[in-house]
């Protein structure tokens, strides 16, 4: 009877520490998607700079080039 009430101990002690690990993981999943919202962001504004700046040098490079074509 001993064995059977620590083999039930120990199932509750296991039980406890995976809810423990589960809740642990469950906030770090919703720490990782704030976390890749604010990437996605970043990225936005960089590729709206690299456009920005792609246009300027064509713009920049068509203005050079009608100037000495002259």
């Amino acid at each position: 009877m001993a064995r059977d009430r620590t083999i039930v101990e120990h199932r509750e002690d296991v039980m406890l520490h995976l809810k423990y690990i589960k809740e642990n993981i469950d906030n770090a999943i919703i720490k990782l998607d704030k976390l890749n919202g604010r990437v996605r962001e970043n990225e936005k504004s960089i590729s709206f700079m690299k456009g920005l700046g792609s246009m300027v040098t064509i713009i920049f490079g068509f203005i050079m080039y009608y100037i000495k074509g002259e």
